[in-house]
Order: C-alpha cells, then sequence, then structure tokens
C-alpha cells in the first residue's frame, strides 16, 4: 500500500488488480484501493476507484455489493457532473444494466423498486442522448425473469428494433440473451442459429462464448446433436472453470454431466466448487446450481447410489440422498422468495421443471476419463411388467441346448442356469454330464477333473462318443495350462477310440471332429511354444477338414470345425514366414464364420489380418480387417476388446490424415477402456491419441481438456516416456494457441526435461526452444533469454546453424525488454549473422548452401529491423539518424541475399525492399524512397494479381509512391 503515493501509482494498482482471478481477495484490494484514492483529495481517483470497486464486485460472487459503490457514484455525478470524465461518464451510465440485473437476482429488492430503476435508466439514458436499446433489453430481462410474456416479447421486438450504441451490451453479450429467449421458448434450432456467431468466434468479450457455449449445452442434447455438446462442453467448461463469478454457467455444465451419464464427472465438478453451495452474493445464480445440484443427486439415487458419500456444503459429510433433499429444499425456498418477490409462480415452476428432467442418453463419452458410476441401463425406466413366473427346468434345458447348438453367445450362463435349477430336482444322467461338460467349460484350469467327471457320466448314460470327446476336451485344458507333455500323452488314446467308434458308425461326425480339433489345438500349441512339430500339426488340422468338410451344411458346429481348422492353417503360414497365404486363409476363416451367421468368432481372425496387414505395408487392408472385425464384434467383444479394436483403428485411420475420424475412434476407445476398468492403462493411451487428434483438427481447447486428463495417468514405466513427453507438448501447443502462454512454458519445459536424459537431443532442443517462446509471450523475457540459450547451445552441438540462428535472433529482441537492453541487442544479432555466413562459407551441398543463405538474409532483414526500433523516440537526432543509417545497411545486406536466391525469395525480397524504401524516407530521401518502390512495383510485373502478397507490396509500394508523386 505504499506504493501509492499519486494518481499513476493508483492507477497501477488498479490495473494490476484488474488482472488478479475473481473472488474475495481481489474484492478486498479494491476496497483497500478505494481508501488510497480518498486519501488523493483528488475527485476523478475517488470516481476511477469506486467503478474499479463496482466491476471487480459485478465480476464475482459477491455481487450484491456493487450497489453501495454505484449509488455513491450515481450521487457524486448528480451533485458535480465535471468531476467525471468522458470514459468515467461512459462507464457510469454502463453500468446502469449492472444494476437493473443484480437487483433482479436479489429477491429482497421489491419488485417496485426494480421497475422504478428501470424508469431512472430510461429517464438518465434520454438525457444523456442514448438510445432506447439497452433500456429494452434491461425491461425484457425483467419481464421474462417474473413470467410476463407478453411484455417480455413486446420489449424484446423493441430491443431489435432500437438502433445499437455505444450504451448496447456487445454483440456476444446480446446475442446470448436473443438466443436464450429461444431457449426457453423451446426453439432449440433458432436459439443455436443466433449463438452461431458467438460460437465460431466471430463476436466475443470477457464472458462470452463462455455462456453461450455452456447454455447451447441443453438444446443439443435436446436435438440430438452429441457430438457438438461434448465439444462446448469440454470447451466451455475450460473457460468457464476458473471465472468465479459465472455460477450459472457452471450449473449448465453439471446439469449437463446429469442429463448424459457422466454423473462420476459431475460430483467432480461439484468438488471443485465447494463455496458454490453457499456463496449467498447471487441468490439467483445459488438458486439454479442448486436447482441442478439435486437433478444429479436424484439421478444417482435412481441407479441406486443414494448412499454414496458426494462433495456438498462444508461441515459435514454428504449422502447423495441427503443432498438431493438439502439441495432440493434451499432452491424451492429461493424460488418461493423470487415468487412472493414477483407475484408469479414463474421462478418455481421453471426451476421444478429443471430439476425433473431425465436423462436424454444413457452415456455421451467425454474423452476425459471417466468412471462409470452405474452399469449401463435405459435412458428412462421401462413401464413395469407383470411377474413372469420362472421357466421351468425342461424350458431352461431347452434353450441351454439351443444356444450350444448353434455356439451362441451367453451358452453358459444358459447351462449356469439349468444347473441351479437341477439342485431342487432329480434329472438323469445325461443331464448331469451335459451340466457338468458345460461348467467345465467355464472353469478354465480348473475344469480338467469336471471334464473327467463328465466323460464318466456321459459312458454311464451310454454316449461313448460324447465321453471320449470331454476327455480330449480335459487334454486340451490341461495344455492351455502349461502341461503341454500331458496333454500330448493324454490325447493319443482318445483319438485312437474315436476313429475306431467313427470307423464303426458307433458314434457322430460331431464328437469325432470334437476329438480332432482338441488333438489339433494341442498339437498347435506344441508348434506356438516350442516352434517344433509344424508338419504334425498341419497333418492333424488337415484330417479335421478332411473330415468336416462339406458336411456342415446348417450344422454351424461342424462349420466352426472348418473354419477354426483353416484358421489354423494360417498360424502355420504365419509361422513358416508365409504371411500373404496366412492373411488369404484367415480372410476365408472369418467368411466362413460370418456365412454360418456367428460373426463374433470372426473377429479374431479380422485383428490378425490387419496385423499381418501392417507388417506387409497395406494400411487399406489393415483398415479394411479393423472395420470388419468392430462390426463382426457388436456388442460380442468385450469392453478392453472393443477399447483395442477402436485404437488400433484410430492409428490407421489418423495414419492417412483422417483425423476426424480417428478422433470419433480413439474417443470410443477411451469410453470403452473406461468400462472396462482401463482407464490408467489403454485409457491414458487412448486419450493421449485422442488429444493429439483433436489438436491435429485445431480444436484446442477439447485437445487441452483430454491430454490434461491422460496426463494424470501416463507412466513412463507403462506407456513410455515418449508418451508422456508427446503428451506434455501437444498440451503446450493447445495452451499456446489458447494464450496461456505460462502454463504453455511449464508443460515445454516438463518435457525438455525429460528429453535431457535421451541419446538423441533434437526433441530436448525443441521443446527448449518452444518453451522459450512462450515464456517470451508471456512476458517473462529473462526466463526466456535462459530458456533461449539452452535451445541455442543444444543447436549449436547438433551443427544446426538455422535454429541456432533463431534463438540467437529470438534473444536479440528479448535484449530490447531486458538489462542487456540494445547494446546486447545487436552484438546478439551480430552474432547470429556471424553463425550463418560461417556456416555458408563452409557448406558444400548447393541444397544446404541455398538454405542457408536464406536464413542469412532473414537474420540481415530481423537485424535492420531492430536497429530501427531499438532507439527511442526522444533520442538525439544524431542518434536516430545513426540507428536508421545501420538499418537500412542491414536492409541493404538482405536485399542483395535474397536476391541471388532468385525467384524463390521475390517475397523476402520485396519485403526488405520496402522495409529500406521507408527507411529511406525517414532519413529524408525521397527520391531514393520512390526508386526501392518502382523496384517493387517492377518485380511483380506481370505476377498472379489473385496472390495476396502480391497486392499488399504492391498497395505498399504504392504508399510508399504518394509523397515524391505529390
Amino acid at each position: 500500500m505504499a506504493g501509492i503515493t499519486d494518481f499513476d501509482s493508483l492507477r497501477r494498482a488498479m490495473a494490476e488488480n484488474s488482472e488478479e482471478p475473481e473472488g474475495p481477495a481481489r474484492n478486498a484490494r479494491a476496497e483497500q484501493l478505494l481508501a488510497e484514492a480518498e486519501k488523493l483529495n483528488i475527485p476523478l481517483a475517488v470516481i476511477e476507484a469506486l467503478g474499479h470497486q463496482l466491476k471487480v464486485y459485478n465480476y464475482s460472487s459477491e455481487k450484491d455489493k456493487m450497489f453501495v459503490p454505484f449509488a455513491r457514484l450515481l450521487r457524486m455525478w448528480d451533485e458535480r457532473p465535471g468531476d467525471f470524465d468522458e470514459y468515467e461518464t461512459h462507464s457510469l451510465h454502463w453500468v446502469f444494466k449492472w444494476m437493473t440485473a443484480g437487483m433482479l437476482d436479489q429477491p429482497h429488492v421489491p419488485l417496485a423498486s426494480i421497475e422504478k430503476w428501470l424508469g431512472e435508466m430510461e429517464h438518465r439514458y434520454r438525457l444523456a442522448g442514448h438510445s432506447e436499446r439497452a433500456v429494452r433489453s434491461a425491461e425484457f430481462s425483467v419481464a421474462g425473469h417474473i413470467g410476463d410474456l407478453p411484455r417480455a416479447e413486446r420489449a424484446y421486438a423493441a430491443w431489435l428494433a432500437a438502433d445499437r450504441d455505444r450504451m448496447a451490451d456487445c454483440h456476444a453479450c446480446e446475442l446470448h440473451g436473443q438466443g436464450g429467449w429461444q431457449l426457453r421458448s423451446g426453439r432449440d434450432e433458432e436459439a443455436l442459429e443466433l449463438w452461431r456467431p458467438v460460437l465460431e468466434g466471430e463476436y466475443s468479450c470477457a464472458h462470452e462464448p463462455h455462456t453461450v457455449l455452456a447454455s447451447s449445452l441443453l438444446a443439443l442434447l435436446r436435438l440430438g446433436r452429441f457430438d457438438e455438446a461434448r465439444a462446448h462442453h469440454l470447451r466451455g467448461f475450460r473457460l468457464v472453470r476458473p471465472m468465479e463469478s459465472m455460477r450459472g454457467a457452471y450449473a449448465d455444465h453439471v446439469e449437463f454431466c446429469a442429463l448424459t451419464g457422466n454423473e462420476a464427472r459431475g460430483l467432480e465438478l461439484l468438488a471443485e466448487r465447494p463455496a458454490y453451495f453457499t456463496d449467498t452474493g447471487q441468490p439467483r445464480s445459488r438458486m439454479d446450481f442448486l436447482a441442478v445440484v439435486a437433478l444429479l443427486m436424484d439421478r444417482l439415487t435412481e441407479l441406486g447410489l443414494g448412499g454414496q458419500r458426494v462433495p456438498g456444503p462444508a461441515g459435514r459429510t454428504w449422502t447423495a440422498g441427503e443432498l438431493a433433499a438439502h439441495a432440493r429444499g434451499e432452491a424451492l425456498e429461493l424460488a418461493a422468495r423470487f415468487d412472493a418477490r414477483n407475484g408469479t409462480s414463474s421462478v418455481g415452476d421453471r426451476l421444478r421443471e429443471r430439476m425433473a428432467q431425465r436423462p436424454l442418453t444413457d452415456r455421451l463419452p467425454l474423452g476425459v476419463r471417466a468412471v462409470r458410476t452405474a452399469p449401463a441401463g435405459p435412458v428412462a425406466p421401462a413401464a413395469p411388467a407383470a411377474p413372469a413366473a420362472p421357466p421351468g427346468l425342461p424350458a431352461l434345458l431347452a434353450e441351454a441346448r439351443r444356444l450350444s447348438d448353434t455356439l451362441q453367445p451367453h451358452a453358459l450362463e444358459a447351462w449356469a442356469a439349468v444347473a441351479r435349477a437341477a439342485e431342487e430336482t432329480e434329472v438323469d444322467t445325461y443331464v448331469r454330464a451335459e451340466i457338468t461338460d458345460h461348467t467345465a467349460m467355464g472353469r478354465g484350469p480348473e475344469g480338467v477333473a469336471l471334464f473327467e467327471r463328465a466323460a464318466e457320466l456321459y459312458a454311464e448314460a451310454g454316449d461313448e462318443g460324447e465321453a471320449i470327446a470331454a476327455r480330449a476336451r480335459a487334454a486340451y485344458v490341461r495344455a492351455l495350462s502349461g502341461e503341454l507333455d500331458e496333454a500330448l500323452a493324454g490325447i493319443d488314446e482318445p483319438y485312437d477310440r474315436i476313429l475306431a467308434l467313427y470307423a464303426q458308425d458307433a458314434t457322430g461326425v460331431r464328437q469325432t471332429a470334437s476329438v480332432l480339433m482338441s488333438r489339433a489345438r494341442i498339437l498347435m500349441r506344441r508348434v506356438h511354444e516350442r516352434s517344433t512339430g509344424s508338419a504334425a500339426a498341419e497333418r492333424a488340422v488337415r484330417e479335421l477338414l478332411a473330415l468336416v468338410g462339406g458336411r456342415g451344411g446348417t450344422d454351424v458346429r461342424l462349420v466352426s470345425r472348418a473354419a477354426e481348422g483353416r484358421a489354423m492353417l494360417a498360424e502355420l503360414a504365419e509361422h513358416a514366414g508365409d504371411g500373404e497365404r496366412a492373411a488369404e486363409l484367415f480372410r476365408q476363416a472369418s467368411a466362413q464364420f460370418v456365412g454360418a451367421e456367428l460373426p463374433w468368432f470372426a473377429v479374431e481372425y479380422e485383428v490378425r489380418v490387419a496385423a499381418l496387414a501392417h507388417e506387409q505395408g497395406d494400411p487399406a487392408e489393415a483398415e479394411r480387417a479393423l472395420r470388419s472385425a468392430l462390426e463382426h464384434g457388436g456388442p460380442y467383444v468385450e469392453p478392453v476388446g472393443r477399447a483395442q479394436l477402436h485404437l488400433q483403428l484410430a492409428e490407421v485411420v489418423g495414419g492417412r490424415g483422417a483425423a476426424a475420424e480417428a478422433a470419433d475412434h480413439a474417443l470410443q476407445a477411451a469410453h470403452w477402456a473406461d468400462e472396462a476398468g482401463e482407464s490408467g492403462t489403454l485409457g491414458a493411451w487412448a486419450r493421449h491419441q485422442l488429444g493429439g487428434f483433436l489438436l491435429r483438427q485445431g480444436r484446442f481447447a477439447e485437445a487441452a481438456e483430454v491430454l490434461e486428463s491422460a496426463l494424470a495417468d501416463l507412466r513412463a514405466e507403462t506407456h513410455g516416456d515418449g508418451a508422456v513427453v508427446q503428451t506434455q507438448w501437444w498440451l503446450g501447443d493447445c495452451l499456446s494457441e489458447l494464450g496461456e502462454h505460462h502454463a504453455a512454458a511449464e508443460r515445454r519445459l516438463q518435457a525438455a526435461e525429460i528429453a535431457r536424459h535421451w541419446p538423441e537431443q533434437h526433441d530436448h532442443a525443441t521443446l527448449a526452444h518452444l518453451a522459450a517462446e512462450s515464456l517470451g509471450n508471456a512476458g517473462l523475457p529473462a526466463e526466456a533469454d535462459q530458456a533461449y540459450r539452452r535451445a541455442g547451445e543444444l543447436w549449436r552441438a547438433m551443427g544446426n546453424v538455422h535454429f541456432l540462428a533463431r534463438s540467437l535472433r529470438a534473444r536479440a529482441w528479448l535484449a530490447l525488454r531486458t538489462e542487456a537492453g540494445p547494446a546486447g541487442a545487436r552484438q546478439l544479432m551480430a552474432d547470429a549473422v556471424r553463425e550463418c555466413r560461417q556456416a555458408l562459407e563452409s557448406a558444400g551441398d548447393p541444397a544446404a548452401a541455398e538454405r542457408l543463405a536464406g536464413e542469412l538474409g532473414q537474420t540481415h532483414r530481423q537485424f535492420g529491423d531492430l536497429l530501427a526500433r531499438s532507439v527511442s523516440e526522444d533520442a538525439e537526432d544524431a542518434a536516430i539518424q545513426e540507428a536508421f543509417e545501420a538499418a537500412l545497411t542491414e536492409m541493404t545486406e538482405a536485399i542483395s541475399v535474397f536476391a541471388g536466391l532468385g525467384a524463390d525469395a521475390l517475397h523476402s525480397r520485396t519485403g526488405a525492399e520496402l522495409a529500406a524504401g521507408w527507411l529511406e524516407a525517414d532519413l529524408s530521401r525521397p527520391a531514393d524512397a520512390a526508386a526501392r518502390a518502382r523496384a517493387v512495383l517492377a518485380a511483380y510485373e506481370g505476377a498472379d494479381p489473385a496472390d495476396e502478397t502480391v497486392r499488399a507490396r504492391q498497395a505498399e509500394a504504392r504508399q510508399l509512391l504518394e509523397p515524391t508523386e505529390q
């Protein structure tokens, strides 16, 4: 506070405070600054300090405090308007709008007072000569709030009809209000069309597109435009998160989570802003926030999670059920206060409608990490069906046999139901054999004994063939369990016996094929585990194919044996190094399964085809196979398998440049990885890929959210330090594009620190260079210089003169903002020139020499610009002339270098020529300036008139000629 000694220091302090984050600390500082302003005994200082205080209150959770400074300002205006300068006069009238909205937000302010204030605003605007546009907009807000729809419609029309002037809200804010009215009226398409210019960046302000993105979520969901809704949530929440005053928009994002199956993310949002539950400075936004809290808690309770602990108001722990009741009660109490003030039920009606909303989709994947709060279920509860009697054992047995005979998914579950039913009744020996057999199939290594027991029961029931098949299955399970020698020994006797029975027509082809398949599988295990026995395995497979070939017909069991046998031949071909034949055989196996209407069995083989195609450099075939695997797998592939398929397809599709489709697959991969409980492993990798694809599309805010989520789980020991560095790198790029330069520098420096330990140092140097760029943009010139110095040393060590020169040039420009000053800047630029010249003199490759010459020309050009700009405007004339002469020398050198490069450097040469021309003009040499301008015009004779650079250069040359011609 000791620094506030005069008006200028007060203004600097207020400007600094304006840059601080919204919240009580900034508000308290504004109050201190007002006290300091009053000590200066300068009326305008007090006026500006009051205006500053009013502004920070308005953009905070303490909006109710802004009425006091405004009342004081208005009194000062009425008493001594001459104390207000033009800017403060404008500001005073501007914040009339804030007062009207602010009063609406406070239920204790009587409606009559608001109407009186609206009239006061209209009167004062008329006296000041302002349009009634802002007044009608304020009237529209009042009418809409109290539910007077006819008056709201009239005010809305008058608002749009009135002329825009300096008192009108910015285009972005006006469009937000207009679209909000359409949304409230159920005209979602019209709302989105009104918001389009804001969403596309044509109009923006301090709080837009923040609020438009939040408001658009419900419209997009209701229209089924889920991809856009997801994008708006990720982009919009990033904007809203740091702004304390935007509780209403924050509530829209919580509501979005409740309506899209993202309840867990909704809880994360609540945990980030505990003060939102209790801050009372703006009751209306608190009411809206509590309403969506109730909506979210109701959803959790409906999912059976009413007893789950959730974030809520400080001071106690909350369950979802408890918080639902609390939030609903608080919200309805606030609504009742507003309605009592307004004399209508409008606020309460809209609030109850909001809290009663139903989810608009079961689950909308967002790309960021999310934990499923409950298994997927119907979006709305189905109508209760009349209770049906449980099926009896005969029906269960028939269904289980049907599913097994047709190789349908969930057959084992059906047999488990049979087993449970059989516990309560007597069943014959054959049924007990079937139950035991299918129970064994679901036990993995533990199934050997059960298969042996099943064999005994089949034999007891008189089915010797099925008994032998069960023993063969037991042998195969031994092979899967690592007991390969025991399995090889154990399969011989069942093999010999089944062939003998089959020759005597004492068993069927199904049982025989089952034993032959078990034997072939065991022999294939030996090939894979010991790389031996390929010939024996192939003979076994071909024997199986000879048995079932052409016999399948409608018997899907036999068709599946033939298809699997063909896949085994494919594996043997792959083992022998014949990838083309392997791929063809896998395709045939897949086609057989699909033809038998068993497409889920084709998935594994299409994945194998994709892997082979990748090895053979055939991305088109890999893409076809992966798409086929996803199509055939449908809902039958486990979540982790679906995640892997989508991730592989994302990489293939992204490799051919289809970033948008690749992002869709990476999004699905992240979603299914979360569903599989693999968020920290496969999910993190999917998010890493998704962030990269979003970045490639220029969707920087979405990419940043996803990449930050990925970094929470990426680990060098799991995913490799290359993935961590790349994610940090991409995130730094996103943050840089979003203007978050300090954060971008942090990410780039973190990545550089990891890359510092790599044998190849190019990435380390590049990241250090990028970090320096971000530090410079963040207003930290000393830190930027240090990072550029580090990068320059690395570029020098690698012999990369181009980037060494660029780092030196960047440091030169930074020196103008540090203690090094103009002298240090000139020295650094001279060093850059020297490095380029030395490299050019020793370059043996003509192409390399041409590139180095271009770098030298750019360095001379920038040296000239730096010399011209480094001299102060209030310097002595002689010093200015000396600096301009030196700059002209550098520009002339640049022109000479660029001229030697021919047509490829034409634009660079003319740019330097024009810069030299302006220097000639500043040195009072109009003839020389004109000559340079004419040289540029001559250089572009016959050039393409559609070329924007050509047109710009010609226009600048004519502008340079004007003084001479006049």
